[in-house]
Protein backbone atom coordinates (compact mmCIF):
# COMPACT_ATOMS: atom_id res chain seq x y z
CA UNK A 1 0.00 0.00 0.00
CA UNK A 2 1.34 3.32 -0.78
CA UNK A 3 2.30 5.34 2.16
CA UNK A 4 -0.50 8.94 2.49
CA UNK A 5 -2.81 7.03 -0.38
CA UNK A 6 -6.10 7.10 1.73
CA UNK A 7 -8.92 4.13 1.41
CA UNK A 8 -11.18 6.41 -0.21
CA UNK A 9 -8.58 7.07 -3.10
CA UNK A 10 -7.59 3.88 -3.37
CA UNK A 11 -11.49 2.48 -3.40
CA UNK A 12 -12.62 4.92 -6.20
CA UNK A 13 -9.41 4.83 -8.58
CA UNK A 14 -9.58 1.46 -9.14
CA UNK A 15 -13.10 1.06 -9.48
CA UNK A 16 -16.10 1.81 -11.78
CA UNK A 17 -16.95 4.78 -10.11
CA UNK A 18 -20.41 6.11 -11.91
CA UNK A 19 -20.14 9.89 -14.12
CA UNK A 20 -19.60 12.14 -11.74
CA UNK A 21 -19.38 15.36 -13.63
CA UNK A 22 -20.18 16.86 -17.02
CA UNK A 23 -18.18 19.68 -18.43
CA UNK A 24 -20.25 22.03 -21.06
CA UNK A 25 -18.99 24.10 -23.66
CA UNK A 26 -21.08 27.24 -23.92
CA UNK A 27 -21.56 28.78 -27.48
CA UNK A 28 -23.68 26.28 -29.90
CA UNK A 29 -24.00 23.88 -26.53
CA UNK A 30 -25.91 25.85 -23.86
CA UNK A 31 -26.73 28.74 -25.51
CA UNK A 32 -26.52 30.42 -28.45
CA UNK A 33 -27.84 27.52 -30.92
CA UNK A 34 -26.35 28.19 -34.03
CA UNK A 35 -23.12 29.48 -32.88
CA UNK A 36 -23.72 32.53 -34.89
CA UNK A 37 -22.26 34.71 -31.88
CA UNK A 38 -18.65 34.17 -32.86
CA UNK A 39 -19.12 33.57 -36.96
CA UNK A 40 -21.36 36.99 -36.98
CA UNK A 41 -18.29 38.91 -35.15
CA UNK A 42 -15.34 37.28 -37.33
CA UNK A 43 -17.28 38.10 -40.34
CA UNK A 44 -17.37 41.51 -39.36
CA UNK A 45 -13.85 41.81 -38.55
CA UNK A 46 -12.52 40.87 -41.66
CA UNK A 47 -14.80 42.55 -43.89
CA UNK A 48 -13.53 45.74 -41.64
CA UNK A 49 -10.09 44.88 -43.00
CA UNK A 50 -10.89 44.14 -46.50
CA UNK A 51 -11.32 40.57 -46.82
CA UNK A 52 -14.42 39.35 -46.29
CA UNK A 53 -14.76 35.50 -45.62
CA UNK A 54 -17.62 33.22 -45.82
CA UNK A 55 -19.23 31.66 -42.82
CA UNK A 56 -17.74 28.31 -43.39
CA UNK A 57 -14.43 30.04 -43.42
CA UNK A 58 -15.43 32.02 -40.02
CA UNK A 59 -16.57 28.57 -39.12
CA UNK A 60 -13.53 25.77 -39.39
CA UNK A 61 -11.78 26.60 -36.76
CA UNK A 62 -14.66 27.28 -34.25
CA UNK A 63 -13.95 26.10 -30.12
CA UNK A 64 -10.43 27.39 -30.52
CA UNK A 65 -9.20 30.29 -28.18
CA UNK A 66 -9.93 33.10 -30.26
CA UNK A 67 -6.47 34.71 -31.30
CA UNK A 68 -5.87 31.09 -32.70
CA UNK A 69 -8.72 30.88 -34.30
CA UNK A 70 -8.20 34.27 -36.13
CA UNK A 71 -4.73 33.17 -37.11
CA UNK A 72 -6.15 29.72 -38.62
CA UNK A 73 -8.71 31.90 -41.00
CA UNK A 74 -5.50 34.33 -42.00
CA UNK A 75 -3.39 31.07 -42.49
CA UNK A 76 -6.27 29.54 -45.16
CA UNK A 77 -4.82 29.77 -48.32
CA UNK A 78 -7.70 32.15 -50.45
CA UNK A 79 -7.64 34.50 -47.25
CA UNK A 80 -3.66 34.94 -47.13
CA UNK A 81 -4.18 35.41 -50.79
CA UNK A 82 -6.53 38.03 -50.75
CA UNK A 83 -5.18 39.68 -47.61
CA UNK A 84 -1.61 40.62 -49.90
CA UNK A 85 -3.30 41.94 -52.56
CA UNK A 86 -5.11 44.46 -49.92
CA UNK A 87 -2.57 44.79 -47.58
CA UNK A 88 0.35 44.52 -50.00
CA UNK A 89 1.84 41.66 -47.88
CA UNK A 90 1.10 38.12 -46.40
CA UNK A 91 -0.53 38.04 -42.43
CA UNK A 92 2.11 39.02 -40.13
CA UNK A 93 2.32 38.89 -36.21
CA UNK A 94 1.48 42.50 -35.88
CA UNK A 95 -1.59 42.40 -38.35
CA UNK A 96 -2.64 39.14 -35.89
CA UNK A 97 -1.97 41.29 -32.96
CA UNK A 98 -4.47 43.83 -34.42
CA UNK A 99 -7.40 41.86 -35.54
CA UNK A 100 -7.79 40.66 -32.35
CA UNK A 101 -7.87 43.66 -30.49
CA UNK A 102 -10.54 44.78 -32.70
CA UNK A 103 -12.25 42.01 -32.64
CA UNK A 104 -12.83 42.21 -28.69
CA UNK A 105 -15.75 44.84 -28.92
CA UNK A 106 -16.87 42.91 -31.89
CA UNK A 107 -17.65 39.50 -29.86
CA UNK A 108 -18.92 41.26 -27.16
CA UNK A 109 -21.40 43.02 -28.88
CA UNK A 110 -22.78 39.63 -30.34
CA UNK A 111 -22.34 36.83 -27.53
CA UNK A 112 -24.63 39.20 -25.56
CA UNK A 113 -27.07 39.61 -27.83
CA UNK A 114 -27.41 35.91 -28.70
CA UNK A 115 -27.23 34.65 -24.96
CA UNK A 116 -30.54 33.06 -25.15
CA UNK A 117 -30.37 29.30 -23.63
CA UNK A 118 -30.77 26.80 -25.68
CA UNK A 119 -34.51 24.96 -25.16
CA UNK A 120 -34.09 21.72 -23.26
CA UNK A 121 -30.54 23.07 -21.47
CA UNK A 122 -32.80 24.04 -18.08
CA UNK A 123 -34.30 20.73 -17.80
CA UNK A 124 -31.09 18.80 -18.60
CA UNK A 125 -29.19 20.60 -15.91
CA UNK A 126 -32.21 20.07 -13.74
CA UNK A 127 -31.91 16.27 -14.59
CA UNK A 128 -27.89 15.75 -13.63
CA UNK A 129 -28.17 17.69 -10.39
CA UNK A 130 -30.32 15.55 -9.35
CA UNK A 131 -28.46 12.56 -9.97
CA UNK A 132 -25.60 14.60 -8.12
CA UNK A 133 -23.43 15.03 -11.36
CA UNK A 134 -21.25 18.41 -11.28
CA UNK A 135 -21.78 20.77 -14.02
CA UNK A 136 -18.62 22.64 -15.20
CA UNK A 137 -17.42 24.21 -18.36
CA UNK A 138 -14.60 25.31 -20.49
CA UNK A 139 -14.41 27.69 -23.43
CA UNK A 140 -12.75 29.43 -26.34
CA UNK A 141 -14.06 32.58 -24.74
CA UNK A 142 -11.28 34.89 -22.88
CA UNK A 143 -12.37 35.83 -19.27
CA UNK A 144 -13.11 39.22 -20.74
CA UNK A 145 -15.85 38.02 -22.64
CA UNK A 146 -17.44 35.11 -20.10
CA UNK A 147 -17.62 38.14 -17.56
CA UNK A 148 -20.02 39.89 -19.65
CA UNK A 149 -21.69 36.66 -21.01
CA UNK A 150 -22.21 34.55 -17.38
CA UNK A 151 -24.62 36.99 -15.83
CA UNK A 152 -26.72 36.82 -18.80
CA UNK A 153 -26.67 32.98 -18.12
CA UNK A 154 -27.16 33.08 -15.00
CA UNK A 155 -30.20 35.25 -15.27
CA UNK A 156 -31.55 32.43 -17.28
CA UNK A 157 -30.71 30.25 -14.57
CA UNK A 158 -27.86 28.53 -15.59
CA UNK A 159 -24.75 28.75 -13.72
CA UNK A 160 -21.91 25.70 -13.50
CA UNK A 161 -19.95 24.89 -10.89
CA UNK A 162 -16.51 26.37 -12.26
CA UNK A 163 -16.34 27.95 -15.51
CA UNK A 164 -12.44 27.80 -17.24
CA UNK A 165 -11.67 30.23 -19.50
CA UNK A 166 -9.04 30.20 -22.47
CA UNK A 167 -7.78 32.80 -20.12
CA UNK A 168 -7.05 30.47 -17.67
CA UNK A 169 -4.68 28.14 -19.21
CA UNK A 170 -1.49 27.94 -21.48
CA UNK A 171 -2.87 27.06 -24.38
CA UNK A 172 -6.89 26.25 -25.27
CA UNK A 173 -8.43 23.39 -27.51
CA UNK A 174 -7.52 20.94 -28.34
CA UNK A 175 -4.89 21.02 -25.64
CA UNK A 176 -6.82 19.58 -22.70
CA UNK A 177 -5.71 21.97 -20.26
CA UNK A 178 -8.70 23.71 -19.53
CA UNK A 179 -10.78 20.58 -18.95
CA UNK A 180 -8.16 19.10 -16.62
CA UNK A 181 -8.31 22.38 -14.93
CA UNK A 182 -12.06 22.24 -14.57
CA UNK A 183 -11.99 18.66 -13.24
CA UNK A 184 -9.26 19.96 -10.43
CA UNK A 185 -11.67 22.91 -9.68
CA UNK A 186 -14.64 20.58 -9.48
CA UNK A 187 -12.75 18.05 -7.41
CA UNK A 188 -13.53 15.18 -9.69
CA UNK A 189 -11.51 12.19 -10.54
CA UNK A 190 -11.09 9.51 -11.91
CA UNK A 191 -11.02 11.34 -15.72
CA UNK A 192 -13.33 8.47 -16.74
CA UNK A 193 -15.86 9.74 -14.30
CA UNK A 194 -16.18 12.91 -16.15
CA UNK A 195 -17.86 13.60 -19.57
CA UNK A 196 -17.10 16.53 -22.17
CA UNK A 197 -20.20 18.22 -23.78
CA UNK A 198 -19.57 20.64 -27.05
CA UNK A 199 -20.53 21.17 -30.51
CA UNK A 200 -17.47 21.50 -32.29
CA UNK A 201 -14.24 18.93 -33.43
CA UNK A 202 -12.11 21.22 -30.99
CA UNK A 203 -14.24 20.35 -28.47
CA UNK A 204 -13.94 16.63 -28.49
CA UNK A 205 -10.65 16.87 -29.09
CA UNK A 206 -10.11 18.55 -25.56
CA UNK A 207 -12.12 15.88 -23.81
CA UNK A 208 -10.51 13.12 -25.60
CA UNK A 209 -6.94 14.48 -24.94
CA UNK A 210 -7.84 14.92 -21.25
CA UNK A 211 -8.90 11.10 -21.04
CA UNK A 212 -12.68 12.18 -20.80
CA UNK A 213 -15.93 10.98 -22.52
CA UNK A 214 -17.04 12.92 -25.11
CA UNK A 215 -20.42 13.44 -26.48
CA UNK A 216 -21.26 16.53 -29.02
CA UNK A 217 -24.40 18.05 -29.77
CA UNK A 218 -25.25 18.25 -33.55
CA UNK A 219 -28.30 19.85 -34.55
CA UNK A 220 -27.20 23.13 -32.28
CA UNK A 221 -23.74 23.48 -32.70
CA UNK A 222 -21.25 24.94 -34.86
CA UNK A 223 -21.32 22.13 -37.34
CA UNK A 224 -25.12 22.35 -38.89
CA UNK A 225 -24.74 25.99 -38.07
CA UNK A 226 -27.75 27.63 -38.34
CA UNK A 227 -30.41 29.25 -35.57
CA UNK A 228 -33.76 27.30 -34.78
CA UNK A 229 -35.80 29.40 -36.72
CA UNK A 230 -33.46 29.22 -40.06
CA UNK A 231 -33.08 25.57 -39.29
CA UNK A 232 -36.58 24.80 -39.18
CA UNK A 233 -37.51 27.25 -42.12
CA UNK A 234 -35.95 24.45 -44.41
CA UNK A 235 -37.33 22.03 -46.22
CA UNK A 236 -37.65 18.56 -44.10
CA UNK A 237 -35.26 16.44 -46.51
CA UNK A 238 -32.75 19.30 -46.42
CA UNK A 239 -32.91 19.76 -42.62
CA UNK A 240 -32.04 15.98 -42.58
CA UNK A 241 -29.57 16.43 -44.98
CA UNK A 242 -27.51 18.82 -42.80
CA UNK A 243 -27.99 17.26 -39.70
CA UNK A 244 -26.52 14.02 -41.05
CA UNK A 245 -23.22 15.72 -42.45
CA UNK A 246 -22.94 17.43 -38.81
CA UNK A 247 -23.39 14.23 -37.24
CA UNK A 248 -20.88 12.77 -39.84
CA UNK A 249 -18.25 15.30 -39.29
CA UNK A 250 -18.51 14.89 -35.40
CA UNK A 251 -18.57 11.36 -35.16
CA UNK A 252 -15.17 11.01 -37.43
CA UNK A 253 -13.63 13.72 -35.11
CA UNK A 254 -13.67 10.91 -32.47
CA UNK A 255 -16.94 11.93 -30.22
CA UNK A 256 -18.49 8.49 -28.14
CA UNK A 257 -21.66 9.57 -28.75
CA UNK A 258 -23.36 12.34 -31.62
CA UNK A 259 -26.66 13.61 -30.48
CA UNK A 260 -28.93 16.49 -31.41
CA UNK A 261 -28.87 18.58 -28.62
CA UNK A 262 -30.04 18.77 -24.87
CA UNK A 263 -32.76 16.90 -24.23
CA UNK A 264 -31.21 13.55 -25.31
CA UNK A 265 -27.92 13.78 -22.97
CA UNK A 266 -29.71 12.32 -19.99
CA UNK A 267 -30.21 9.14 -21.90
CA UNK A 268 -26.62 9.34 -23.76
CA UNK A 269 -24.91 9.63 -20.16
CA UNK A 270 -27.18 6.18 -18.96
CA UNK A 271 -25.68 4.58 -22.52
CA UNK A 272 -21.82 5.72 -21.30
CA UNK A 273 -22.56 4.26 -17.75
CA UNK A 274 -23.13 0.85 -19.13
CA UNK A 275 -20.05 1.04 -21.44
CA UNK A 276 -18.35 1.77 -18.17
CA UNK A 277 -19.84 -1.06 -16.62
CA UNK A 278 -18.89 -3.36 -19.19
CA UNK A 279 -14.92 -2.24 -19.06
CA UNK A 280 -14.66 0.39 -21.37
CA UNK A 281 -12.62 3.15 -21.01
CA UNK A 282 -12.56 6.45 -22.84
Amino acid sequence: MLRGMSAAHRSESNSVSPLRAVIFDWAGTVLDFGSLAPVRALQTLFAQAGVPISAAQARGPMGRAKRDHIADILALPDVAERWQAVHGSLPRTADLDRLFAEFLPLQLQTLTARATLIPGVLEMIGTLRERGIQIGSTTGYTAEMMAALRPLARAQGYEPAAVVTVSDVKAGRPAPWMALRCAEQLGVWPLSAICKVGDTVADVDEGRNAGMWTIAFARCGNELGLDESELLALPAEEQQARLSEARRRLQQAGAHLVIDGPAELPAALETLELRRRRGDRP
